[in-house]
């Protein structure tokens, strides 16, 4: 990136914001309210933080003219109470009526998602949103053919063995997968539920946080669809398929430039819920 960056010294009022956030360590202050001073702007890494944290938008960065900085106040925020029953709320509901996902809303999950963090800030994630009928069937019997020829390996007796000492708990699956193909023989897809939209998060292949960046995005997804009043689930079966194929199959068939890490199978709900229920009450976190 060909990044240029300086102060305003007329406009900047010393207070230190902008050296205290930098990730790059590219302001430096040598003593409190003294000058301060760019340097190394070579390894910037565009994440912003200079600008966003600055009160009198004295730092001037070419990513960020004036047009792409917007203030806001954080009395606007949700109240930790209202945070609290949004994640208290959100479930993963799979009873879907046939109504599409509207546009918009789709855009405002994706936008959501986009907002997410990225290691090191490369902003490598990029999104796949599918509502063709004859796309999402072509997700759902992927996931199956991934999963029959696993199924022809597990009950293999040459291979058995081999699959037992490299994955103990694959014979565990094996219910699952032959559970899955009946039902979809017999008109009912489990992989996707009826949803009537799918977006896949995706990243570079040779991304080192792929997943992680990933699956951030889709938790930002999963609370603005969730405001929506979209109902949302987790493709884990999907995912799961993905990483054993291993070859990029599915990927190639939509047209996809890298790894799908993560994703979202969306639709209207029938019915929301009207409560929430207690998660266990101890023994998840510890505070040294």
């Amino acid at each position: 990136m060909n990044i240029t960056l300086d102060i305003n010294t007329g406009d900047c009022i010393r207070c230190g914001h902008c050296v205290r956030v930098c990730p790059s360590r590219i302001f430096s202050q040598e003593e409190k309210n003294g000058p301060v001073a760019v340097q190394n702007v070579q390894t910037c890494i565009g994440c912003g933080h200079c600008v966003a944290a600055c009160p009198k938008n004295a730092v001037r960065h070419s990513l960020f003219p004036p047009e792409k900085t917007h203030p806001y106040s954080v009395k606007d925020y949700p109240t930790p109470e209202q945070m609290t029953l949004l994640c208290k709320g959100r479930r993963s509901n799979r009873a879907f009526t046939t109504a599409p996902v509207p546009v918009e809303a789709l855009r405002q999950i994706v936008e959501a998602a986009h907002r997410a963090p990225t290691a090191s800030n490369l902003q490598q994630v990029a999104f796949t949103v599918i509502t063709d009928p004859a796309r999402l069937r072509q997700i759902t019997e992927f996931t199956l053919d991934v999963y029959r020829s696993a199924l022809k390996k597990l009950r293999n007796p040459l291979l058995k063995p081999i699959i037992r000492l490299s994955m103990p708990d694959a014979a565990h699956y094996v219910p699952t997968f032959e559970r899955l193909i009946r039902e979809y023989k017999a008109g009912n897809d489990l992989i996707l539920r009826g949803a009537t939209a799918v977006i896949l998060i995706h990243t570079p292949r040779q991304c080192r946080f792929g997943t992680e960046d990933a699956n951030l995005a889709y938790q930002n997804g999963s609370l603005m669809a969730e405001c929506l009043g979209v109902s949302q689930f987790y493709t884990g079966f999907v995912l799961a398929a993905v990483k054993q194929n291993g070859k990029g199959s599915l990927e190639k068939a939509l047209g996809i430039d890298g790894t799908i890490r993560a994703g979202m199978a969306l639709g209207m709900p029938e019915f929301r819920f009207p409560n929430y229920i207690d998660k266990k009450e101890e023994g998840f976190a510890r505070y040294l």
